[in-house]
């Protein structure tokens, strides 16, 4: 790639892993329903951030992605899982009435904005991208709408992408108006892309959250979708028992 600017061996490689996401996308979907059914053959519990890491890692391995590490249910804000793809930060998040939206939580911010002090837009937005060493968020999204059973998408979405990025937003003080927070600063918020958002409360330990509408463009990242029953069918000893049977 000699003679390429970075700009153009980025897109370059931003290309190359679409086509192996395109690739693959029929032996992805059919290893995360696998994982999420045998997952919740033993849990009835929802799929939380930790153990989608799990069960993303082993769904990568499974579809010939290599995996080179994962933070095993570490708390620093980042990369999770490092592979043949790049880095990948896992989130986990509920559908909104009618699938209409989802939130995302992210990165506690108090090194750089809290009621203290508040910061700035260009520091909040340096924060963010600093800590932001990873290229796909990948999202496990639930839908409990149905009384027996649990609906599941699996998002890859490009780190850097538009609706993601921090710098893409205008960002505005958020005043409070009762109580002893009124006409006082109590954290940040933008202006929406595509019905798109993110904001900050200092009460909540100045954690960014990020509000994504599912529009027509965001569903495109849906990679898999799975269905699982909310009962569990065994429990440990069971599955152990079955497993000596054998």
């Amino acid at each position: 790639m000699e003679g390429l600017t970075e700009k153009q061996i980025a897109r370059i490689e931003r290309i190359r892993k679409e086509k192996t996401i395109k690739d693959l996308s029929t032996i992805i979907d059919s290893n995360f329903k696998k994982c999420v059914e045998g997952y919740h053959l033993i849990n009835s519990s929802t799929i939380n951030e930790t153990v989608w890491e799990d069960i993303n890692a082993t769904v990568f391995s499974a579809s010939g992605i290599d995996v080179y590490s994962k933070s095993d249910g570490s708390h620093l804000s980042g990369m999770d899982i490092k592979c043949s793809l790049g880095g990948i930060s896992n989130k986990s998040a509920k559908y909104s009435t009618n699938k209409k939206s989802i939130d995302i939580s992210s990165y506690r911010l108090t090194t750089v904005c809290s009621e203290k002090i508040c910061g700035t837009p260009t520091e909040i937005i340096e924060e963010i991208n600093k800590r932001k060493n990873f290229d796909y968020y990948s999202f496990i999204v639930r839908d409990e709408t149905d009384n027996n059973v649990i609906h599941y998408d699996w998002l890859l979405i490009p780190s850097n992408y538009l609706v993601l990025d921090p710098s893409s937003y205008i960002w505005e003080p958020t005043i409070g108006k009762r109580g002893k927070n009124k006409d006082t600063q109590v954290g940040w918020h933008t202006n929406e892309i595509n019905g798109c958002k993110m904001s900050i409360t200092f009460s909540m330990s100045s954690q960014l959250w990020i509000h994504i509408e599912m529009t027509e463009e965001i569903k495109k990242f849906i990679i898999a979708s799975a269905v699982a029953e909310k009962k569990s069918k065994y429990n440990y000893i069971d599955l152990l028992n079955k497993l000596n049977s054998i």
